[in-house]
């Protein structure tokens, strides 16, 4: 039987330039294009699960806005349950404005707006939820103490949660490591949690393997090209990435996550759940744009069919 996702987080509108290289300080450089797509790491991540089949709720907070109308279009689109998401009159819709170069990388500048009140209080007044779901997957684009107070309400009731910590926090509590099935940093967010300067693979073993001490079950890095590194008590294993032409990466580490999360709750074991997830990610670095980007179940499945 599929189990129920809850992804609490962010809703941005992305604002996308194009342009051939990423300016340097005090540097003017031309652009290629200007465009609007919506994004934000929770609303990327609820999209994708959407669209991968997963049973979806999402709780967080838009602007009374054309972006705030548009992401809950966009959302309710993908089969995302959106009924408790929040509209604000105070604040505009988060937005944030990103830079992709030639090579399909990226720099984001992130404003976060009314993604601020998706404050402790809310998720009380939304604890139903909570109450509803298997699974729930964090990240944090949102206040710092809703993420740990999300955490602990969500261990509280025996749910089995996911952090995926971008931007990676100045500090994450030992106990707060301790709850969590799994958390998912990239190359750079994991450095930044462990202070560890990782040049290659021994590296990134060695600075998982800090935050096992510190409580971790499972640490997932998520490797671009290289594909995912699992380290936990029993493993230290590299799933391999999919050899595509990357066109953007930007929401690849949140097509990672939902599509972790949608395998897991469909009862996939922890292998198969990274082989979709690697696959999902894989086809959504081919495409410009966050949600743009996000492949549905039925792509995928055709993909892993014809490998």
């Amino acid at each position: 039987m599929k189990e129920k996702i809850l992804i609490i987080g962010s809703l941005n509108m992305d604002i996308v330039v194009s342009l051939k290289n990423m300016p340097g300080l005090g540097e003017t450089v031309s652009g290629y294009s200007l465009t609007y797509i919506p994004g934000g790491k929770g609303a990327n991540q609820a999209y994708a699960a959407g669209k991968l089949s997963g049973d979806v709720s999402m709780l967080g907070c838009v602007g009374n806005d054309e972006f705030g109308r548009i992401q809950l279009a966009n959302l309710k689109k993908a089969g995302v349950n959106i009924t408790k998401l929040k509209v604000s009159d105070k604040n505009p819709t988060g937005t944030a404005i990103i830079y992709v170069n030639e090579m399909g990388d990226n720099s984001i500048v992130i404003i976060s707006g009314a993604n601020g009140e998706c404050d402790v209080e809310y998720l009380k007044e939304n604890d139903d939820l909570f109450r509803w779901c298997d699974y729930v997957i964090l990240q944090m684009e949102i206040p710092y103490e809703s993420v740990l107070y999300s955490i602990k309400r969500a261990n509280r009731l025996e749910k089995k949660i996911i952090l995926n910590p971008a931007p990676a926090p100045e500090e994450l509590p030992d106990d707060i490591l301790k709850m969590l099935e799994y958390i998912t940093p990239n190359e750079t967010e994991l450095m930044k949690l462990t202070d560890c300067e990782c040049k290659n693979l021994e590296d990134y073993i060695k600075a998982s393997r800090k935050l096992l001490k510190r409580g971790a079950k499972n640490v997932l890095v998520t490797l671009g090209e290289q594909g995912a590194l699992l380290v936990n008590e029993k493993t230290e294993k590299v799933y391999p990435a999919r050899k595509v032409e990357s066109v953007d990466t930007t929401a690849a580490g949140d097509c990672f996550n939902a599509a972790l999360t949608v395998g897991l709750a469909d009862n996939m074991d922890e292998e198969e759940a990274i082989f979709f997830a690697n696959i999902s990610s894989s086809v959504a670095v081919t495409r410009k744009g966050a949600q743009s980007s996000l492949p549905d179940r039925t792509e995928i499945d055709r993909v892993i069919r014809n490998l």
